[in-house]
């Protein structure tokens, strides 16, 4: 059965980024430190389109390996694509994702400024300008069946979750205090997400655990 799920690296303290995110900063003061778990390994070099990668095989690689397994669409925030909040520059800049994105599948880009569909390698962004809830509807008749994942940033999570629209969360938490940057987990409104978990996990650098929502 198709669900919507979040898959997110967060700190101790529940950030998703850390401090002075900009174009050649994606995830802010100390954002990397989150995700220092994933570079070593063989599977994150697949992952961003390197079929002759080298790297290790441990405990993490499942948890990289079924980040996008099963999924048809993808939803993120207009930060996450790419930063930058106010209206599109000309020409627009195309993102931080590079020329072949790990998406691989149409991604639902939430913004406030419309522009037209754009085309990475095997991934097309589509930017909707009516929220969450209709970027996530459009995810779902994209993803034929399949799961639709909710990439980040933190508020588009948030909106989801306080939308009651989400059904599992896998959260990889980093051994690593941010202090302050962009949180995630946080404005869900007065009907907190009732969460059962289904898995936890100890891997090196990150600990990985599944919860279904049960609203």
């Amino acid at each position: 059965m198709s669900k919507v799920r979040i898959d997110v690296a967060v700190s101790l303290d529940g950030y998703m980024a850390g401090m002075n995110q900009r174009v050649d900063n994606a995830l802010g003061d100390g954002g990397e430190s989150l995700h220092e778990w994933m570079f070593e390994l063989e599977a994150f070099g697949r992952m961003h389109g390197d079929p002759d990668a080298s790297g290790i095989t441990n405990e993490n690689t499942r948890w990289v390996e079924d980040m996008f397994e099963g999924v048809g669409a993808g939803v993120m925030g207009r930060n996450m694509f790419g930063g930058h909040p106010g209206p599109w520059d000309e020409p627009a800049w195309e993102g931080w994702w590079g020329d072949e994105p790990p998406y691989r599948c149409p991604t639902f880009v939430v913004t406030h400024h419309e522009r037209e569909p754009l085309v990475k390698g095997d991934t097309t962004f589509y930017f909707v300008t009516e929220g969450v809830e209709v970027a996530i509807e459009r995810a779902k008749e994209a993803a034929g069946g399949l799961d639709v994942s909710m990439h980040g940033g933190p508020s588009t999570i948030n909106q989801a979750l306080a939308a009651g629209l989400v059904d599992e969360m896998i959260v990889h938490i980093a051994p690593v205090f941010l202090g302050s940057g962009e949180r995630v987990f946080t404005d869900l409104g007065s009907t907190l997400p009732k969460l059962e978990q289904i898995e936890a996990v100890g891997g090196p650098g990150a600990t990985h655990i599944r919860y279904r929502v049960t609203h």
